[in-house]
């Protein structure tokens, strides 16, 4: 019997498609990842009620644009601090009612 709290890391087996698509491309699987973010922040700030709170900033100017992103809900005490590329604040901001929405709240 194994005693609790150990675990096996190393001994896992990949499926093989995803054994080939890191072969393949890796950073296909980071885009996908940006993507689901960004359609993540796309549902949240949509979805979000009167009582969101959002704010944009440009941290980072060189060697390559980097924005700061956070939704606050201060009914839920919700704080979410997203760090997004230009490409990837262009990719949100390309959808018309997330475009909308942050004009009006933004000002």
């Amino acid at each position: 019997m194994r005693p609790p709290g150990s675990f096996k890391l190393f001994g896992r087996q990949r499926s093989a498609a995803a054994e080939a698509a890191v072969r393949m491309d890796p950073f296909a699987l980071v885009s996908g990842r940006e993507m689901r973010i960004v359609e993540s922040l796309r549902n949240q700030i949509v979805s979000g009620g009167s009582g969101q709170t959002l704010r944009i900033r440009r941290i980072f100017d060189s060697p390559r644009s980097v924005y700061r992103l956070e939704i606050e809900m201060p009914e839920m005490s919700y704080l979410r601090t997203t760090l997004l590329d230009g490409d990837a604040l262009e990719e949100l901001l390309a959808h018309d009612e997330v475009r909308t929405l942050v004009v009006d709240r933004l000002g």
